[in-house]
């Protein structure tokens, strides 16, 4: 199978911190190898894992020159550069394309409620800022302001737009985007992945593949060989997994405190509003990766 634009099996990667809550850049390049070694693709860099609401433009910019230079040369390297002002989502575009990425995530403006033309507007200037390829990021959970159909159907007019990462969940519509267009799907939910990659899903852009990297591109493999037994039967063992990752508490909380219980990272530190997690919630998480023979 040829590779799209964006990969297939991509994670929406933590910004490692030390202890004193400093961006980790060689951590983050240790991460960044120990993924695409085990699997991913792709990675998203500044996403909202990767706490990119608290993370200086500056700190951006040097994550990406860290994740490219450990592994620019394998994967695909997708800049998270959606804010709520159309604005300053340029200025992220044109740096992370001075750096050398190679895709963008651009997420629904969050917070302004801004209706669908804004919508419109907003994303179509993102993508003519620069030369790469865009995918839009549906996740109304976080943003309130659902992508509708239509206004998917429309951007998939943009030659620079060319997938979007689902977070919303509306598997009709999402039936209509891909019947209507040749948008790239990807599933944006951990829960949601293998039911997008039964209905022509590209790939997933996941939090959980953080612990479980390997086996996840083992699910999308199967399933786009056609071997949804072989695939349902990965997605069913990682159930457990995915409710501690995404359920207990906050990604990005979750993510980093079971990396270090993996050996992967060395600190689980987030920037404020974020914390640690507690002692309960670690016992939950250890709990849940164990059932998943993820430690």
């Amino acid at each position: 199978m040829s590779t799209p634009p964006f990969g297939r099996v991509l994670t929406a990667m933590v910004t490692p911190m030390t202890s004193d809550g400093d961006v980790d850049l060689d951590a983050a390049r240790r991460l960044a190898s120990h993924l695409v070694d085990e699997g991913n693709d792709g990675l998203v860099v500044n996403g909202t894992t990767g706490e990119a609401s608290t993370t200086s433009d500056d700190e951006k910019g040097r994550l990406l020159e860290a994740v490219l230079e450990a592994v620019g040369d394998r994967a695909r390297i997708v800049a998270g550069v959606g804010t709520n002002d159309t604005a300053h989502t340029l200025e992220l575009a044109r740096q992370a394309a001075e750096r050398g990425v190679h895709g963008l995530l651009v997420v629904t403006p969050y917070y302004n409620k801004p209706p669908q033309s804004g919508l419109l507007a907003h994303f179509r200037a993102v993508a003519d800022a620069t030369e790469l390829p865009v995918m839009l990021y549906d996740i109304p959970g976080r943003s309130a302001v659902p992508i509708a159909t239509e206004t998917l159907i429309a951007l998939a007019e943009h030659p620079r737009i060319l997938a979007v990462k689902d977070a919303k969940a509306d598997f009709w519509g999402a039936t209509q985007v891909l019947r209507a267009t040749d948008l790239l799907w990807y599933s944006g939910n951990d829960g949601d992945n293998l039911l997008h990659l039964v209905q022509g899903a590209t790939g997933i852009v996941g939090v959980t593949t953080h612990v479980a990297p390997a086996q996840y591109a083992a699910m999308v493999d199967s399933a786009h060989r056609g071997d949804f037994e072989q695939a349902r039967r990965i997605h069913f063992d990682l159930v457990p997994a995915v409710d501690a990752v995404m359920g207990i508490t906050q990604g990005a909380m979750t993510v980093k405190a079971a990396l270090v219980e993996q050996g992967v990272l060395t600190s689980d530190a987030v920037r404020g509003p974020l914390v640690r997690l507690t002692d309960d919630e670690r016992a939950r998480l250890r709990a849940g990766l164990k059932e998943s023979g993820l430690l």
